[in-house]
């Protein structure tokens, strides 16, 4: 039990000085262009003027509702929480698992090496994977009653925006994580390079959620887009749907396969958010901690 006190320990410390030294860029581990924090700060710059000077709702503020909550939200989700909670609980999980399965004599749970692949290779791999667990686990979250609960933070939204991408409880996180964790250490990813994935998934993200309007032609029926998304984020959705539609992170590929894509028209104006969004908590902690009571009986979803 010490070493796994120790181990949390040495992960608060370290990922404080990671981020301290993302910030002011003192790091050679690595190009000083893959930088994380200031990589989210510039891809949402590029989206925020985006939205400014091309906007598909005109009417919206620029400025929309909850924009400086959900901006809190991006360095919470991304930085802060991983200092405060997340990064020390994953590697005691994770070495707890490894302890696990060492009672049964397993040291490596890796069923396919792919470290020989040309990078290419492996990012690919790496992103296609990882998208389609988070479909499903995307999926999961709203037919679960009480996932569902934690999902609706993200769902409180109201006027969409890019920094709507990353308001969302930290339980997700960790219900995400856990449950990519296996299939991706079973393929043994071990790039230096995940950062082109990061990155892009990211933007893609951003792009979902923004106030803008592109139109993709055959491309749509691969990669999400914000006219497809807005529809996710729709509050009237028809019964049999009313678990939701369009579940897709960064492709779209899998709502298609799988015939939960939904698009009856552009969505251009549509009312956003869930049934008694109206009496949601507003505020960040209110938010943060809700889901850990009993789901509300009167939510259709």
């Amino acid at each position: 039990m010490n070493r796994y006190w120790e181990l949390a320990k040495e992960s608060y410390s370290g990922y404080a000085n990671y981020i301290w030294n993302e910030i002011t860029f003192q790091y050679d581990y690595k190009p000083l262009w893959q930088n994380y924090f200031w990589g989210l700060i510039l891809v949402s710059l590029f989206f925020f003027v985006w939205e400014w000077t091309r906007p598909w709702r005109k009417d919206q503020p620029k400025f929309r509702k909850d924009f400086w909550l959900d901006a809190f939200y991006m360095f919470f989700n991304f930085f802060l929480f991983s200092l405060i909670v997340f990064n020390a609980l994953s590697d005691v999980f994770v070495n707890l698992f490894n302890d696990f399965l060492g009672i049964f004599g397993l040291t490596n749970v890796v069923a396919l090496k792919i470290e020989t692949w040309p990078k290419i290779a492996q990012l690919f791999m790496l992103f296609i994977i990882r998208d389609f667990i988070q479909w499903w686990v995307h999926r999961l979250l709203h037919a679960s009653p009480r996932l569902w609960e934690f999902h609706k933070v993200h769902h409180s939204v109201e006027q969409m925006g890019f920094a709507a991408h990353l308001r969302y409880h930290w339980m997700e996180t960790i219900v995400y994580r856990t449950i990519e964790y296996l299939p991706l250490a079973m393929i043994g990813f071990g790039i230096d390079d995940f950062f082109f994935v990061h990155m892009f998934t990211l933007a893609v993200g951003h792009w979902n959620h923004a106030n803008i309007n592109v139109r993709l032609g055959v491309l749509k029926y691969i990669f999400n887009n914000p006219n497809m998304h807005m529809w996710h984020h729709a509050h009237d959705l028809p019964e049999e749907r009313r678990t939701g539609v369009n579940f897709g992170l960064t492709l779209s590929l899998w709502d298609y396969l799988f015939r939960t894509a939904y698009i009856p028209h552009s969505g251009k104006d549509i009312k956003l958010g869930f049934p008694g969004v109206k009496k949601f908590p507003k505020g960040f902690f209110q938010q943060v901690s809700h889901g850990f009571k009993r789901n509300d009986p009167s939510d259709p979803r």
